[in-house]
C-alpha cells in the first residue's frame, strides 16, 4: 500500500536519490547533501511542533509500505517571505499613448516584487518516473492539503504554488535564464540555483534589475518562457487546477515558472474534507474509495483506502487503519 507520512533524517539517503533524478530547476530539490539534511531535521521538528509555526517546513515522503520503497516526496512551508524575502517577477501591463500621433502601445513589463510574505507554499513535488502511474502522483499531491485541513489555523489564508520553469528540449537549459536572468546575476544557471536554498538569498535583491523591464526587448526563447512550466510539471499544473489554484500574475525570476495561488479555505481537497471517527471492520460494505488522513499534523499519515461513512463514523478494514496507525475512536480527515 502507498503511503503518505513525514520524513526525517533517516531518509536522508532516499532524498538524496530523488534530488539526483530531479534534474535542474527544482530549487526546493537541491543536490546538497547538508542542504537536505538540515531539510529533513527542520521536517522532524516541524511535525513535532519543535518550531514556531511560521518556521515549520513539513516535508512528505511516499512509501511503499510493501517492501519500505521512497517513491516520491512533497512538502508544505507554512509561511514564506517571513525570516527572507520571497521575489519574484510580476508580469505587469504598461500602457503608453501619443495625443500627438493618436497611437497607442501596451507594453507587457517584469517588475520584482516580494508580494507573498504569509503565504503557506506547498511544493517539492516528485516522484521517480517508474512511479508516475496509477494515482500516486494525485495521493502525494493531495496529502499536502489533508497535512493542511488538519490544522488550518497553522498555515497562511493564501496557499501558493511555484511551478518549475521551462528548459530545452535537452532538458539542461532555461531560456528565460539565458535570454534575461543571467546577465544580471553573472553565474552558471546551476550556480544560482543552488544558491537560493543555501544562502539567506541577499544576492537576488543586491544584483536583480532596478527598473522594468520591457518584455518586448528580451530574447525571443526567454520571452516565450514567461510563465510555461517545465514539461514534467504539466500534470501537477492540471492537478492545481482542478484544487482550485489560478495564475497569480508572478513568475520565478531564474526560470520564468508560474506562481499560481488559492485561497486556503477554497481548495478542494480542503473544502471537501470532513472529519469522522474511526471504525475497523474486516469486510467493509458500500464502501468506495477516498483520500483518508490521520486527523492532526502530528504523525500525518495519509492514503487512498476503500471507506464506508456511517454517520460521524468513517468504516476502514484492517489494513487501512494500520497504514494509518488509528484505531477504533481516533479521528481521521476523509476527502473525495
Amino acid at each position: 500500500m502507498l503511503v503518505v507520512r513525514p520524513a526525517g533524517p533517516a531518509d536522508l539517503d532516499a532524498l538524496i536519490d530523488l534530488a539526483g533524478l530531479s534534474g535542474p530547476g527544482l530549487t526546493s530539490l537541491p543536490k546538497d547533501e547538508a542542504t537536505l539534511a538540515a531539510r529533513l531535521r527542520l521536517s522532524a521538528a516541524s511535525f513535532g511542533g519543535e518550531v514556531a509555526r511560521d518556521a515549520a517546513w513539513y516535508t512528505l515522503m511516499l512509501e511503499d509500505s510493501d517492501d519500505g520503497r521512497i517513491l516520491g516526496l512533497a512538502a508544505v512551508r507554512a509561511a514564506i517571505g517571513l525570516d527572507r524575502p520571497h521575489f519574484s517577477f510580476r508580469v505587469i501591463t504598461l500602457a503608453q499613448y501619443s495625443p500627438t500621433i493618436g497611437t497607442r502601445f501596451n507594453h507587457r513589463a517584469l517588475v520584482l516584487v516580494n508580494e507573498c510574505t504569509g503565504w503557506t507554499e506547498v511544493g517539492s513535488l516528485f516522484l521517480r518516473p517508474e512511479a508516475r502511474a496509477g494515482g500516486a502522483g494525485s495521493l502525494l499531491a493531495r496529502s499536502r492539503y489533508m497535512l493542511i485541513g488538519a490544522e488550518p489555523q497553522r498555515f497562511g489564508e493564501t496557499v501558493m504554488a511555484e511551478l518549475r520553469g521551462w528548459f530545452g528540449e535537452e532538458g539542461t537549459t532555461s531560456p528565460f535564464w539565458e535570454g534575461l536572468a543571467c546577465k544580471f546575476y553573472r553565474l552558471p544557471f546551476l550556480e544560482a540555483d543552488k544558491m537560493v536554498s543555501s544562502t539567506n538569498g541577499q544576492f537576488i535583491v543586491d544584483l536583480a534589475p532596478r527598473h522594468p523591464i520591457y518584455v518586448d526587448l528580451i530574447d525571443e526563447d526567454a520571452r516565450a518562457a514567461i510563465g510555461r512550466c517545465h514539461r514534467d510539471g504539466e500534470v501537477a499544473m492540471a492537478m492545481l487546477r482542478r484544487e482550485g489554484f489560478t495564475p497569480s500574475g508572478l513568475i520565478d525570476v531564474f526560470d520564468g515558472g508560474p506562481t499560481v495561488s488559492a485561497p486556503r479555505d477554497a481548495i478542494a481537497t480542503i473544502r471537501g474534507g470532513r472529519v469522522f471517527g474511526v471504525m475497523i471492520e474486516d469486510d467493509v460494505e458500500r464502501a468506495e474509495t477516498a483520500l483518508v488522513s490521520t486527523g492532526a499534523i502530528a504523525g500525518f499519515r495519509a492514503i487512498r483506502a476503500t471507506v464506508s461513512v456511517r454517520g460521524d463514523r468513517a468504516v476502514l478494514d484492517r489494513a487501512g487503519a494500520a497504514a494509518l496507525g488509528v484505531s477504533a475512536g481516533d479521528m481521521v480527515r476523509v476527502s473525495a
